[in-house]
């Protein structure tokens, strides 16, 4: 028993003076800390325990679990005391820190410990995080920790056998620790670190993303600066969107953590002591100088942020990507999802990254410094970037042509000195870029899934800039002063983001309105008034209009979020002069028939209403006006300089122009003398609103859901609003529910009206009660008199319409008790009185149900502790004379926690008497009627059930109105008889931990008290009526009982539950706690919150208190009996009441130790022959997870569980069959192999931590003797649970091996064996035997579960075998004795050669055996320290297996040498299936018992086999390979002489297997059998089947007249160079050679496995090109090596001299191609589609970067390909050929780039635009659009002019559709283009249309002329779609001035300019009422003309 002091004797401390001198010297305790447990202190009615008391109790759990670990005790005892530690941190008292670091680091060596329960790694893991997460409490200094344990545990586990189907999550329990103890990782292990995981790579995906997974896992975050270059240059190496995610999310960690420069200080890893180092970790010293420390170390910043500009425009690109933004073109999208469906599914079972848009958006806001001239700020909504100079001389019309005129250099060679950039910030500057890049995909009309990522990623920007703004404005923020955030950066950065918010607020999806509603809200903080003014603007017409709901709900959920604005004058002072404007708007809001909008309009007055009062303030005194002196500041910050740039962009003014303080406060003022009219109007409103609720239903509520929701969101808004009203508005509130109350009766409104007056109620009880009370008391009086209520009922049903009034007034009065008992106190006789009279007189169920409630609420008012009121500041203030008539400053305040005072009710002696009162006369004579109904000889007729329901509804009320009243005190004598019945088996009692009481605002403690005796006494006989009812009503056993059982039930619910925290619920509290932080959150670790968040935190922390003294309450002797009857009751006849009691019975169960030991066996009892419903009863209480799942998980339970479950079968029932098989596989989910490997692990560590720790905890003799007495348990425990799974096999073997068993049961049966197969334990005979029968069962379900068995148990045998140690058998890690480990002294590119050539080398038999290594795993791309090899099998005898296995191994010898074995598994393996390929499941079966016997089967499986191989049906070929493959697998290691008698019989059949036998439907299972031998495997070992394959190929004839000759060929070919990878490399070039030679193959299918072979070359050629492969050099290199070096080697060169080659070849095919319906056969056409293919392949696979030096050269043939329907002089008959070259050409663009091949793809693309075909031309610019849009941040701006030059160039092309395009073309590229660019453009377009003329149609010239003009239009036009949502400067007069004159012009003029008009129409709309701003009345009225020739606009 655990022995803490006895809290109840300590003397009661003051709250404010927290006893620190009980602390010891040696505690370094942070104040902060103890203040803030000062502050919960403060916040509480009632004093709390000093701390020294709680430092004894915490030190007593310790010890506790110091003796745990001791004893080894950590299933059960260490599990209980860990919960005790949860417990006491919700408490709040600080930890010291010396007992916070020795427990961690206890926590962490038990959660590395090998084979340890994955439950007790689970709970230390979260325990570890728990007390490691805050960054302040605990840091590198105090505590370093190894890394290798976690790894070893990891790698090994990772990656399953082929063998293991058996997966645990002790992966993600692995990485989720060493992701928590990675800032324990000493920096000086960063080394070995990239020594261990860099050589894992080896190009196959898996290695990649695992390898990546431990770099970014284990790497110690503050030193990057050695392996930050290297990740980096492997990043932009490898196509993958796993990889991307886990590297960005890596990223967004080091971003964040190295704004301050400290961290990355290198003399920091010398001054840390490394004291944590693992037995085999070492410290590889490199000739470095990334570490190098020269003097005052300045970080690790480069040119943004952390990045170099390469870095930072590969993140751009990357988060481009991220968005997955479509194209038109429908396929430019990134390849890596393509690419990652490679990898296996175990990547899977790591750890998840934080989503790629949360870490995007950190890694932006984290590299925003002050690091580059700023931009001038820029005006437009939307702001530009980066201008650039003009420097351009645009020659003259004249002198000129029209070409060299448009495309005229637009400045690439004058650069300015300095480059600008948006707010002086490179990384703002790169947002700015994006946003406007994107833009056009937050319009609602071109939204889509992508739309909700879009809005998240500017969510978490301003998110994440908000916290960092927060946090640079903290005294202790380390980032230095010249690298923070600016005022004018938050500026820009909302004005960037703005216009795309406004954009999508307006969106359909609910996801991206909540985003857009979070970056609202953050934006409304940052910078206020530039969000509320045009939010104001669209928001008022949608409000006043209320035509389009959606649009209307969108706007009000939007003012909704910028509540800050708009009501809190310390964020936006002039905001709240617009409120009663807003609320006036939103009266109609409240509709019931929208409830969406009513939804809405009830959150944002509940968001406002918790920041102001509602008073008058027109009549206030000046005097007292003027003394005040507001707290926050009254001047506004400093205006920004606005700027006119060239023209561009117009000064417009972003804010309303900012008055003084005094003249805001004097508008808002004058608008708060309409707070009364408008609170009448929404009370009437509300009042309407509950008019029209549809009529209630038998369950009481009024409607459905949405109803229900709606009235509860209007109360919600009312209670704010009531709270926060002043006297005279409540008065006025108060009257107007009081004259609707009392002047009508709505039945539908009955629970709308409670809560209506609820509100009035809670905000002043006494006036609500004065008011209502006379009233409710005379109509419910005369009600009951004239007989409502009098028709006895005890069910549910429609509400009469006579008792309605009666309902009516009952449900106000409940209302009007919700709040402070002290108010009740003043009606208590006449409260008493009306209790009886309705007690007495009310028999409908609804009636004497809502006498219990009122009685329930009554009681609770009075005795439970709760906050009084939740007004927005203190109740001293809200009472003052000054805030009164000032209240309007102090609006939305925020305090900081010591600032806070809290109105409590606490039940004073008045309310104890009363609410005894109430027992003695009200409650205590109705139980004494309730037994005297129990009474024999009572006749129980429907009026016995009706006084039996009404009298224990109101006694039940009674008892749940209490559950403060009394503190219980169990006895001595049940504490001790609980440890003997606990749920907890086999532990001494000590170890079952339990908790003393703490204070918690009970009422009466003093058990010597007799008014604390009566209550006591009274429960008691509450308790024993319940009993005695339950036998009674069991025996009564009649179906008219259901309804007075329903009530009991619930009536025991109410015994047995409500205490404590039960009506005050922890979980609901810590719910609500965090919702108003959340909603009141305006940035990240904010400080200062509203007070209604302090109110609810103190209720929180009250009801955590609560919870303390409710945990794991005693059972006595009646509570037992109770428990009994429960569980009978969850076993009757009815089902409802079944349902009820189980649910009762789960509940229990959490709350009440021993109920499930307790009840397992009145379960197990009703499981036999008898009764149908009490079986089906208890199956599905064995269902819930307390029973069921407890027992399956405990050994010595179990048996009888699964005993009891498999004898089920006497019942035939469906339904009750149906209800074994669900509980069955509930309990097999937790059932799992038993294993005690742990408790023979050696811990060093462990122990050593443990006996530092004990030093400090005092440990004497006795605490020794206890851990002595406690290993001894833990010792009797294992041998007790090792019986029971004796006895649990012996049973099951048993039942399962019986004849009569069913199916369903047998299935059972083997699942259950399977489990129980232990590695710590041999297999028995009879189990391996039960097995091998099974093998061949007739049930598939049966051979399935039994495969797996076998499988499981060869995997088993061969590790205990091989396994030196319990941690190797845990962790699978076999020693081979013919594995050998080759150290690499010179690793150097010749030795990964040798390893190459290796392979081909033939083993010369001749030559000595023994230095024969083979290589099975392919090496990594880097050679680490050394290799591993395996020797051949030169042994005369394998090694003998296990000894203790050996009894098994003869009986299985026995069973698998006769011929009917495996005739009959052949049999079953050949049966017909839908399978076009070999069952693993099978293979492994047959390789198991190869491996274990050898080839003693062999014998009696060949001849079969040879049946099988000449038989000719698919099924039975698949099982020969089956057959064939698992031998192969199991005689790898078989002494030689036995593998040549195999491979001798097996020669011969090879010809005929993959010759004649080889047809369509046999290929899938062949080629899968070839992938099984090769997997993992050294092609030598298998010369005889790999030569065949390989001479198959080479002596191939590609242009065999069958393709399928060819495909059986090639089709086994692929599967063995596919599986063995790199191994198949001395043999590539010469099958790549002969592939060239045949790429114009005759067939079609031939050409794709051509193409594959080409990208499988490139693949497996793909290595890092470092000087050495070494790890020292290659990450040395990636960081010194200059950028543009292809250091990855991921470039394409393998082909490159072949497409050379092809690039001439095609030309001359092309010349000879025929066109016509034999062109698809030309030379051209076949080579064509199959580079497409091949090329395509390799754009969607992880080294995609290597195509692209070979696309390149192919672009101006790709450009010549079209489809069918473009006729033209180039290639347009050959639609395959054309999609492929098309999907080619689009998908490329999608692949993030080097910076490198930017340039010659789109010198490439651009120079198609002077080929001679117009359809050429027009092919290839949608492709600069998509190219340019995907690779935007690659781009140079140099670059970009280019791209425009060329584009303005084709404006004038002849072709009208490549001119259009090409203006298509322009307008996306213009928006992003340099702003003096687009300036100059405005200037040369409107130049060349005023310079032309258009001359008579007869002229020669006026085609000319025409073409000229549309030229100059199509560039106007482009200039005005590339800004879609905004109106620049230079735009009205574009639009009125010049394309409005030639609107009239011929065709295509008069058609672009009306085109133009339109779309500018259309994409205005939304924003008109702003955008008319920029156009004068002049422009206004031709543009109106223009659009629609009518006065649209005016």
């Amino acid at each position: 028993m655990m022995r803490v002091p006895d809290i109840s004797i300590l003397s009661i401390e003051d709250p404010d003076s927290l006893p620190y001198d009980h602390l010891s010297s040696s505690t370094n305790l942070d104040d902060h800390y103890m203040q803030k447990l000062k502050t919960y202190a403060k916040s509480l009615p009632y004093s709390i325990e000093p701390y020294s008391k709680m430092m004894e109790m915490l030190d007593f759990i310790l010890r506790r679990i110091i003796q745990c670990v001791e004893a080894q005790d950590y299933d059960v005892g260490l599990m209980q005391w860990d919960s005790m530690l949860t417990y006491w941190n919700m408490l709040k008292y600080p930890i010291p820190k010396d007992r916070r670091v020795a427990i961690a680091k206890i926590y962490f060596h038990i959660s590395i410990t090998p084979g340890m329960p994955t439950q007790v790694i689970a709970t230390c893991a979260d325990g570890f995080k728990a007390l490691t997460s805050s960054k302040k409490k605990i840091t590198i200094d105090d505590l370093r920790l190894p890394w290798k344990p976690i790894y070893h545990i990891l790698s090994e586990d990772l990656f399953l056998n082929r063998r293991q189907f058996e997966y645990t999550q002790i992966s993600w329990v692995m990485g989720y620790i060493a992701d928590n103890a990675r800032k324990f990782f000493h920096p000086a292990a960063i080394n070995e670190m990239l020594s261990t995981f860099v050589p894992l790579i080896n190009g196959q995906l898996d290695t990649i993303l695992s390898s990546q997974y431990y770099l970014l896992t284990f790497l110690p975050l503050t030193h990057p600066q050695p392996y930050l270059p290297m990740l980096f240059r492997m990043w932009e190496a490898i196509n993958s969107y796993i990889y991307d995610e886990r590297m960005l999310d890596f990223l967004a960690k080091i971003s964040e953590m190295h704004v301050s420069p400290k961290i990355s200080d290198p003399r920091r890893i010398a001054e840390l002591p490394d004291d944590a180092r693992s037995e085999d970790e070492d410290r590889p010293a490199w000739s470095d100088d990334a570490m190098k420390d020269n003097g005052a170390w300045p970080g690790i910043y480069k040119d943004v942020g952390i990045f170099s500009e390469d870095q930072w425009h590969l993140l751009m690109c990357k988060c481009l990507a991220s968005m997955q933004i479509p194209l038109a073109d429908a396929g430019s999208l990134t390849t890596g999802p393509s690419a990652d469906s490679q990898a296996g599914f175990e990547i899977g079972r790591l750890p998840k990254p934080t989503w790629r848009i949360v870490s995007l958006s950190r890694i932006i806001v984290y590299s925003m410094v002050p690091d580059g001239m700023p931009s001038p700020a820029s005006n437009a909504p939307t702001p530009l970037f980066t201008p650039l100079p003009s420097g351009m001389n645009t020659p003259s019309i004249q002198t000129s042509t029209l070409v060299d005129y448009l495309s005229a250099p637009l400045g690439r060679s004058a650069q300015l000195k300095h480059r600008t950039y948006l707010g002086g910030s490179k990384a703002l500057d790169s947002l700015a870029r994006l946003i406007a890049s994107v833009e056009g995909f937050f319009h609602p009309t071109n939204s889509g899934g992508w739309t909700a990522d879009l809005s998240a990623f500017l969510k978490f920007l301003v998110y994440h800039f908000n916290k960092r703004w927060h946090e640079e404005q903290q005294l202790d923020c380390k980032t230095p002063k010249n690298r923070r955030l600016t005022p004018l950066m938050r500026r820009e950065l909302v004005k960037s983001l703005r216009t795309v918010v406004l954009l999508a607020m307006f969106s359909e999806s609910d996801t991206v309105v909540s985003n857009i509603q979070s970056c609202l809200k953050s934006m409304s903080v940052m910078e206020p008034g530039l969000v509320l003014s045009p939010l104001l603007e669209r928001a008022v017409p949608s409000l006043e209009a209320l035509i389009e709901t959606q649009r209307t709900t969108a706007c009000i959920k939007a003012l909704s979020s910028i509540a800050p604005a708009i009501v809190s004058r310390q964020n936006y002072y002039p905001g709240a002069k617009y409120l009663i404007q807003i609320l006036e708007l939103l009266i109609p809001g409240i509709d019931l028939n929208d409830p969406s909008k009513t939804l809405c309009t009830a959150a944002f007055l509940s968001e406002i209403s918790q920041y102001i009062k509602f008073g008058d303030l027109t009549g206030a005194p000046t005097n007292e006006m003027l003394d005040y002196a507001p707290r926050q500041p009254s001047t506004p910050g400093p205006t920004l300089p606005m700027f006119d740039l060239n023209g561009f962009g117009g000064s417009v003014q972003d804010e309303e122009p900012r008055l003084s303080n005094e003249e805001e406060d004097a508008l808002l003022k004058d608008t708060t003398a309409s707070f009364a009219d408008w609170i009448a109007n929404f009370i009437r409103r509300v009042i309407q609103l509950l008019e029209n609720l549809p009529e209630e239903g038998p369950n009481g509520s009024a409607g459905g859901a949405s109803e229900v929701q709606v009235v509860d969101a209007v109360a919600g808004a009312c209670n704010q609003i009531c709270v926060h009203l002043s006297p005279s508005l409540y008065d006025l509130v108060l009257n107007m529910v009081y004259d609707y109350a009392s002047t009508n009766v709505r039945p539908n409104g009955l629970r709308a009206i409670h809560q209506l007056v609820e509100c009035v109620a809670n905000a002043n009880p006494e006036k609500t009660l004065a008011r209502f009370f006379p009233f409710c008391s005379n109509i419910i009086r005369h009600e009951l008199e004239n007989g409502a209520s009098s028709e006895r009922t005890t069910s549910s049903s429609t509400l009469i319409p006579s008792d309605a009034t009666l309902y009516w007034n009952l449900a106000i009065l409940r209302g009007t008790v919700y709040n402070d008992g002290k108010a009740v106190l003043k009606y208590k006789q006449e409260f008493l009185s009306l209790l009886k009279y309705l007690h007495e007189k009310t028999f409908t169920k609804r009636g004497f149900s809502w006498t219990g409630k009122l009685l329930s609420s009554m009681l609770l008012t009075l005795t439970h502790t709760y906050p009084l009121e939740n007004r927005f500041v203190n109740p001293d203030e809200w009472n003052s004379e000054e805030f009164r008539w000032n209240h309007h400053r102090h609006w939305g305040k925020l305090y900081s926690p010591d600032e806070i005072k809290i109105s409590w009710h606490v039940p004073d002696e008045g309310e104890i008497n009363f609410t005894l009162q109430i027992f003695k006369e009200l409650v205590e004579p109705t139980l004494a009627t309730l037994n005297d109904l129990l009474k024999p000889g009572v006749l129980r007729d429907a009026i016995w059930r009706n006084d039996f329901c009404r009298h224990l509804t109101l006694v039940r009320n009674a008892f749940a109105g209490i559950p403060t009243l009394v503190k219980l005190y169990p006895p001595p004598d049940w504490v001790s008889a609980a440890a003997k019945t606990s749920d907890i088996l086999n532990e001494i009692p000590e170890m079952i931990a339990m908790l003393e009481d703490l204070n918690a605002g009970f009422c009466l403690t003093d058990p010597a008290d007799p008014r604390y005796q009566y209550i006591c006494s009274l429960r008691q006989r509450y308790g024993e009526f319940l009993y005695n009812a339950s036998v009674s009503l069991r025996q009564q056993g009649e179906e008219n009982t259901v309804d007075a059982v329903h009530i009991l039930l619930r009536s025991i619910r109410t015994y047995m539950m409500e205490y404590g925290d039960s009506r005050d619920s922890y979980f609901v509290n810590e719910d609500q706690y965090l919702s108003a932080k959340n909603v009141a959150r305006h940035y990240a670790k904010q400080r200062v919150w509203p007070r209604a968040v302090y109110i609810r935190r103190a209720r929180f922390y009250h009801s955590a208190r609560l919870r303390w003294n409710s945990l794991d309450r005693i059972r006595g002797p009646l509570e037992d009996k109770i428990i009994d009857e429960v569980a009978s009751w969850s076993m009757w006849h009815y089902p409802l009441v079944r349902i009820s009691s189980q649910s009762l019975l789960e509940s229990l169960c959490s709350v009440y130790d021993g109920v499930r030991r307790r009840t397992l066996p009145l379960l197990y009892k009703a499981l036999q022959p008898g009764d149908d419903d009490c079986m089906k009863g208890a199956l599905w209480s064995l269902n819930m997870p307390s029973f069921g799942k407890y027992a399956a998980a405990e050994p010595t339970l179990s048996t009888e569980l699964f005993q009891v479950l498999l004898r089920c079968q006497h019942n035939e029932k469906p339904s009750i069959q149906d209800a074994v098989q669900v509980v069955s596989d509930t309990c097999l989910g937790v059932f799992v192999e038993p294993s005690y490997l742990f408790y023979d692990v050696p811990t060093p560590a462990l122990n050593e931590a443990v006996t530092e720790f004990k030093a400090s905890l005092a440990f004497g003799p006795e605490d020794s003797a206890l851990t002595n007495n406690c290993r001894k348990f833990v010792v009797q425990r294992v041998h007790l649970q090792e019986e029971a799974i004796e006895r649990t096999i012996k049973a099951v073997l048993e039942i399962g091996s019986s004849s009569k068993i069913h199916w369903r049961y047998a299935i059972l049966a083997v699942r259950l064996l399977r489990t129980l197969i232990r590695k710590d334990k041999p297999i028995s005979p009879e189990m391996l035997s039960f097995f091998l029968k099974s093998v061949h069962d007739s049930h598939p379900s049966i051979r399935y579960y039994a495969q797996r068995a076998v499988m499981k148990t060869g995997r088993n045998i061969k590790l205990r075998t091989f396994c030196a140690t319990p941690v190797d058998l845990f962790e699978g890690r076999n020693n081979n004795p013919l594995k050998t480990r080759v150290a690499v002294h010179d690793a150097s590119h010749a030795v990964a050669q040798k390893l190459e050539q290796d392979y081909k080398n033939p083993i010369d038999s001749k030559k000595d055996i023994e230095e024969i290594l083979f290589l099975d795993k392919a090496p990594g791309w880097i050679l680490g320290g050394s290799l591993t090899f395996h020797k051949p099998p030169t042994w005369s005898k394998s090694p003998e297996w296990d000894q203790s296995s050996q009894n098994a191994l003869a009986k299985a010898r026995k069973i698998v040498q006769s011929s009917s074995f495996w005739k009959e598994v052949c049999k079953y393996l050949a049966e017909e299936t839908n399978e076009t390929s070999m069952t693993q499941d099978a293979v492994c079966v047959v390789k198991s018992l190869f491996q274990l016997l050898e080839d003693d089967p062999f014998d009696s499986v060949k001849s079969i086999v040879e049946g099988l191989i000449k038989a000719k049906e698919a099924d039975k070929q698949r099982a020969a390979a089956e057959i064939i493959a698992g031998i192969i697998g199991g005689s790898k290691n078989w002494p030689l002489q036995k593998q040549e008698k195999f491979w001798n019989w097996f020669k011969p059949y090879i010809k005929t297997i993959f010759g004649q036998n080889l047809k369509s439907d046999t290929v899938g299972v062949w080629t899968s059998f070839l992938e099984y031998t090769f997997y993992n495997k050294d092609p030598r070992r298998v010369p005889i089947l790999f030569d065949h394959i390989l001479s198959q190929f080479n002596s191939l004839d590609f242009n065999a007249e069958l393709s399928f000759d060819v495909v059986k060929i090639l089709s086994p070919f692929r599967s063995s160079y596919e599986e063995l990878g790199w191994k198949f490399s001395p043999w590539i070039d010469e099958t790549v050679e002969r592939c060239w030679l045949e790429i114009h193959s005759d067939h079609d299918d031939v050409r794709a496995y051509i193409a594959e072979i080409f990208a499988f070359a490139d693949k497996i050629k793909w290595k890092p090109r470092s000087s050495v492969p070494t790890v020292e050099v290659f990450v040395k290199e990636c960081r010194v090596l200059p950028t543009d070096f292809d250091l990855m080697g991921v470039r394409g060169w393998y082909h490159m001299a072949k497409i050379e080659e092809l690039v001439e070849k095609f030309k001359e095919w092309r010349a000879e191609r025929q066109p016509g319906p034999t062109a698809f056969q030309s030379k051209y056409d076949r080579v064509g589609i199959c580079v497409c293919r091949w090329l395509f392949q390799s754009v969607h696979d992880t080294n995609a970067l290597c195509c692209f030096d070979y696309i390149i050269p192919l672009l101006p043939e790709l450009f010549q390909v079209h489809r069918r329907s473009v006729p033209d002089v180039t290639v347009n008959d050959n639609d395959e050929l054309a999609n492929r070259a098309h999907n080619l050409l689009v998908r490329m663009c999608g692949i993030t780039l080097t910076p490198a091949l930017i340039g010659p793809i789109l010198d490439a693309i651009l120079s198609a635009q002077s080929v001679s075909s117009w359809k050429v031309r027009l092919k290839a610019l949608p492709l600069v659009q998509i190219f340019y849009f995907r690779q935007l941040p690659l781009i140079s701006d140099a670059k970009i002019v280019q791209i425009l030059e060329a584009l303005c160039r084709s404006l004038d092309d002849e072709a009208l559709e490549v001119s259009q395009m090409a203006a298509t073309t322009l307008s996306g590229i213009i928006r992003l283009s340099p702003r003096r660019s687009v300036l100059t453009l405005k200037n040369r377009f409107v130049r060349l249309v005023k310079n032309t003329a258009i001359p008579d149609r007869k002229d020669p010239t006026y085609n000319k002329c025409i073409r000229q003009r549309h030229a100059a239009i199509l560039g106007i036009t482009a200039l005005i779609q590339s800004f879609p949502y905004t109106v620049e400067k230079w735009m009205p007069e574009l639009l009125t001035s010049v394309l409005a004159e030639y609107v009239s012009d011929p065709i295509p003029i008069s058609t672009a300019v009306k085109n133009c008009a339109a779309s500018f129409k259309k994409t205005h709309t939304d924003t008109w009422h702003e955008d008319q701003k920029r156009f004068d009345d002049n422009q206004l009225g031709i543009l109106s003309t223009l659009l629609t020739g009518s006065s649209y606009y005016a």
